[in-house]
């Protein structure tokens, strides 16, 4: 039987990583020696002479990608390692577990004696050691609670319904959906945990009717499956992809993404158990193999921290995953990962790959406030890049191979936004992945303010739905400095004090006015909001966290509405580099809202104060 010539090198490429795992010669001769094994990073000096054809090594939607944002078909960190440098080191070391394209280098098993040899080997550029401290899982989340009772997670209490709208409203859902934008042709690969019940839950029926789910793999056992281990994942999807279930089979419920029409590309980089270095070389293999397959963005939840990394080394240089993720953006691929939840433990700061400079990192809201949620990890950066970059709900309503749960962490605030920028995407194709990383930036309801909890604060879809000009045009002042002796004022206009407008709660989603949605919920439907697809209200009822950082209270109290949120006062101190001193969130319950001593505005720091979408700054 013969192969077409694609079919030939994914199938030798295949046999070649199958061949590498295997142990080498050298570990048949470890009898003589009890010396252990511990793992080592092998540098290559060069490429010469490799053989690469991009047409058969990229997928069509891997070239088409770099079409459309004006890459080359192929750069020097796409062509293999050498096999000649690779056989040397097979012969040399006990087991290599890595081969990395991009870095040209192998991660590898050694005796120190192995390590010696290898570093005299022709080709050899480095042999360095790799530290293997096992410590918890990075996911940004807390193990399984006990099972809830059989088919009890798919009855959605009032809050919680509610909570699934407003996860996407705020981000502006709505406009989103007028203007047809659902993340149709965007290709997303989501490194996780594993995707336990995704194949069998309702809430992603679409993405296996149109075949929407195009590859997948476990990068820690080698294999196609991703759907045997554990369930973070579908978690993370059901905020890309699921939906609350529908009146009937013939129309769909609310989405709990914003992604529903995009592609995906599942990966398994992340162990249930103790976190090995393994997993950082998982998460690069994914990505080689993210951009081979054509993704456009990467949506990662997971956080290294304290056990592997000083806070000092958190700048997106010291890591692995961290110079992995800065690759996969110059590939074209846009980043977004979790910031952490760390943010109300000793280390408080941001992990990695967050850190690195061209991942989006994504932060956690409180939906009750719209307000940083304490255990959101925090930057800056260790080098003092603002960090994170922007926010989401970090306490969602989201899918469980059991039905729906509420849930928390930053693990969910990342494929919010990410869910967003497909949206953005699929609307100009043609931008490049920076580009569109600094767009989501300045589409954020703060921006240009921003602070180390917020970042800029939540994307706005009317950035790109009402076009960018229009929505960062400059706003009419909502305050004054006020300067005295001592001290400077905020002082607020009179104008802005008044409180806006508010929606009344009606529905207003194309997808919940329809009739058949007004038929399921019943005669009273024009005068009272829906609680639950064809059923009535049920109360709140304790929903028992499953991967989570910490239980999520269902509360009894309504969630507002993003535009109820009473309007609060940004203000932080900078100095010229634009680095913080200071920075606070205040009620507003006067006036004459903050007083800065002047004396804290001396050597060119500057005061920024935000207000009602006005940023203004004062300094001396």
């Amino acid at each position: 039987m013969s192969l077409p010539p694609s079919s030939r090198g994914r199938w030798a490429a295949g046999l070649l990583l199958a061949l590498l795992h295997l142990p080498g010669p050298a570990a048949a001769q470890r009898s003589v020696s009890d010396e252990p094994s511990a793992r080592y990073w092998v540098s290559f000096t060069d490429k010469t002479g490799v053989a690469f054809d991009p047409a058969t090594y990229f997928s069509p939607a891997a070239r088409a990608r770099r079409q459309r944002q004006g890459l080359p078909a192929y750069e020097a960190s796409d062509l293999p390692v050498r096999p000649d440098y690779l056989a040397r080191l097979q012969v040399g070391c006990d087991t290599i577990t890595l081969v990395s394209r991009w870095f040209n280098a192998v991660a590898c098993r050694a005796t120190p004696a192995q390590a010696a040899a290898l570093r005299q080997l022709p080709g050899v550029a480095r042999v360095a050691s790799w530290p293997e401290n096992p410590t918890q899982p990075a996911l940004a989340a807390r193990p399984a609670a006990a099972p809830k009772a059989a088919n009890s997670g798919f009855d959605i209490s009032a809050n919680d319904y509610l909570l699934a709208r407003q996860q996407t409203a705020v981000l502006g859902r709505p406009a989103l959906v007028r203007a047809g934008l659902t993340g149709k042709g965007v290709r997303i690969a989501v490194f996780d945990v594993g995707f336990r019940g995704v194949r069998e839950h309702p809430a992603f029926g679409a993405l296996w009717r149109e075949r929407r789910v195009v590859a997948t793999h476990d990068f820690l056992k080698n294999r196609p499956d991703v759907y045997r281990t554990g369930s973070h994942g579908t978690e993370v999807l059901g905020c890309l992809a699921g939906r609350l279930p529908g009146p009937d089979s013939l129309h769909a419920g609310p989405l709990l993404g914003l992604a529903p029409e995009a592609t995906y590309l599942l990966a398994r980089t992340e162990s249930l158990t103790r976190e090995r270095i393994g997993e950082e070389e998982a998460w690069l293999k994914a990505a080689e193999w993210a951009d081979r397959e054509g993704a456009d963005i990467i949506s990662s939840s997971l956080a290294y921290t304290e056990q592997r990394y000083f806070p000092e080394w958190m700048d997106g240089r010291h890591s692995l995953i961290g110079r992995a993720a800065n690759l996969a953006a110059r590939k074209g691929m846009l980043v977004v990962s979790a910031a952490g939840n760390d943010g109300d433990d000793d280390w408080g700061r941001i992990g990695t790959p967050a850190d690195a400079d061209s991942v989006l990192a994504v932060g956690g809201l409180d939906p009750a406030t719209g307000l940083h949620v304490a255990f959101s990890s925090t930057g800056p950066s260790a080098d003092r890049r603002l960090k994170p970059d922007v926010s989401a709900f970090g306490i969602v309503l989201t899918t469980t191979p059991g039905g729906y749960e509420r849930l928390e962490g930053t693990s969910f605030a990342a494929p919010l936004v990410a869910g967003f920028a497909a949206c953005a995407w699929q609307q100009q194709r043609a931008t490049k992945a920076m580009d569109l990383f600094r767009q989501l930036r300045e589409s954020a309801d703060l921006y240009p303010y921003y602070d180390y909890a917020h970042g800029y604060g939540r994307p706005q879809a009317s950035y790109f739905t009402e076009g960018k000009k229009a929505a960062s045009r400059q706003l009419a002042p909502t305050f004054d400095f006020v300067a005295h002796d001592s001290v400077v004022t905020v002082v607020l206009r009179p104008a802005a004090t008044v409180p806006s407008a508010q929606p009344l709660p009606l529905l207003t989603d194309p997808e919940e006015a329809s009739p058949a949605w007004l038929a399921a919920l019943g005669p009273d439907a024009s005068s009272n909001p829906p609680v639950r697809p064809g059923a009535a209200p049920t109360q709140p009822t304790g929903v028992a966290p499953v991967g989570q950082e910490r239980p999520a209270d269902t509360g009894t109290q309504p969630l507002p509405a993003p535009e109820a949120y009473p309007p609060r006062l940004y203000w932080h101190l900078a100095n010229r580099r634009g680095v913080l001193h200071r920075y606070e969130v205040r009620a507003v319950a006067q006036r004459a809202v903050l007083q800065v001593p002047r004396r804290m505005l001396k050597g060119g720091t500057v005061l920024r104060v935000s207000f009602r979408g006005y940023t203004g700054e004062y300094a001396e």
